[in-house]
């Protein structure tokens, strides 16, 4: 084996290129066919006649079934291995996308939604195995491709589906779910022709008897869990809550951009962090100095205004920062064949948290009366960030040492 594969954990370094834009295609299918229902709720609830309630159900079931799943996913991957677990997120992803067209009914369009969620919930647990067996001296870095994937997955069909999909289809959301499919079909095909096979010491591979269940007396894994629940927290409220905080403080003007400010500012984050992701991900002031600017976008929202644009701008771009730099830390701080354990546990933790806060959010506004008290949980959520992040960064530093010593 030469020096090259070597470092590369036994890879080819030819081989590199196409590892990134696999994990980076892999990012795309996490949020493609999830994000492909916002733009076309109008058009279901018209035609489903749908109560609101119902349109909640249908926004609340992907995470729940995130939170719920991933512990399926970590149990997929120890039997088959993470490569195979990934196709198989994408293809229930792309079955589940296709089935909501079928069937003139609701049930069919939430079964549709729960197979897509179970795709994804099986596939978020894969990639950091996969980081871990395909780069491990570039963990930060490989972290970063996919989740700028992943932003990325979310921003094409918030962006594509009303202007130029659903003219091209009639304005048929139903054609509009087989249409996102296609490309999660696509991608599936890809993986399973070019991704790698060989079996590295890391959890790529099945090992027969694999332990899979999450170990939840672990303090590490509920330290890390609740950071990232706090940043998927932040973002999922803010999504959920600034449409009608800004109409109730009559800024119903700034709605439009401030949405696109928060999702759009999470791509120069998700860029830059593919130069600094490596170093970034081992250092406490990172995590830190992220958390106080999402509690200061916070703020600037709550200021109103121009700064409403200014602090949803910047909690997309630090928030996507510590999006990243949590999900780097599992492949730096477990051993290679519990990767996807701790995983599966942090996003099972993460995404019931993003359940949680949410409904509190709607709960303080609805007994306070006061639309500003919807802010408040978001907020605590970057303290609860910026509190815990000493004692996850500064293990990591021994942590990851001594995976590579």
């Amino acid at each position: 084996m030469s020096a090259d594969a070597h470092r590369n954990g036994g890879a080819p370094a030819m081989l590199q290129p196409l590892t990134a834009l696999l994990l980076w295609l892999g990012g795309i299918g996490l949020r493609i066919t999830i994000l492909a229902v916002p733009p076309v709720i109008p058009l279901i609830h018209d035609d489903l006649k749908m109560t609101e309630t119902q349109v909640g159900i249908l926004t609340g079931l992907p995470m729940v079934l995130f939170a719920g799943a991933a512990i399926a996913g970590s149990l997929l991957i120890a039997r088959f291995g993470a490569r195979t677990a990934l196709i198989a997120g994408l293809l229930l992803c792309a079955a589940g996308s296709a089935a909501r067209a079928v069937g003139p009914n609701l049930a069919m369009l939430y079964f549709g939604t729960v197979v897509t969620a179970f795709g994804v919930a099986v596939m978020q647990p894969s990639l950091p195995p996969l980081v871990r067996a395909w780069v491990p001296n570039r963990v930060g870095f490989a972290t970063a491709v996919y989740t700028n994937g992943l932003i990325v997955g979310e921003i094409i069909p918030i962006m594509a589906t009303i202007p130029f999909l659903l003219p091209a289809v009639g304005n048929s959301w139903r054609m509009s779910f087989v249409i996102w499919a296609l490309p999660v079909l696509a991608i599936a095909a890809i993986i399973a022709l070019l991704a790698p096979r060989q079996a590295p010491p890391a959890s790529a591979a099945p090992v027969t008897g694999r332990k899979w269940l999450p170990d939840f007396r672990n303090p590490l894994l509920w330290r890390i869990g609740f950071m990232l629940g706090s940043v998927n927290s932040m973002y999922f409220s803010l999504n959920g809550f600034l449409p009608d905080y800004l109409t109730h403080t009559g800024r119903p003007d700034l709605i439009h951009g401030a949405l696109t400010a928060m999702n759009v500012g999470q791509l120069p984050a998700s860029f830059l962090l593919l130069l600094s992701a490596d170093r970034m991900v081992r250092t406490v002031w990172s995590y830190l100095a992220c958390g106080a600017v999402c509690l200061a976008s916070v703020l600037m929202i709550v200021a109103g205004g121009n700064w409403v644009l200014i602090g949803a701008a910047l909690f997309g771009c630090f928030g996507a920062a510590i999006l990243v730099l949590v999900l780097a830390l599992p492949p730096l701080l477990s051993a290679p064949e519990d990767v996807h354990r701790l995983t599966a546990g942090m996003f099972s933790i993460s995404y019931s948290c993003a359940v949680v806060v949410p409904i509190i959010s709607g709960a303080l506004w609805d007994l306070t009366g006061w639309p500003v008290a919807a802010l408040v949980p978001i907020g605590l959520c970057a303290l609860v960030v910026v509190g815990l992040a000493p004692s996850v960064a500064l293990r990591d530093k021994s942590a990851a040492g001594a995976s590579h010593g």
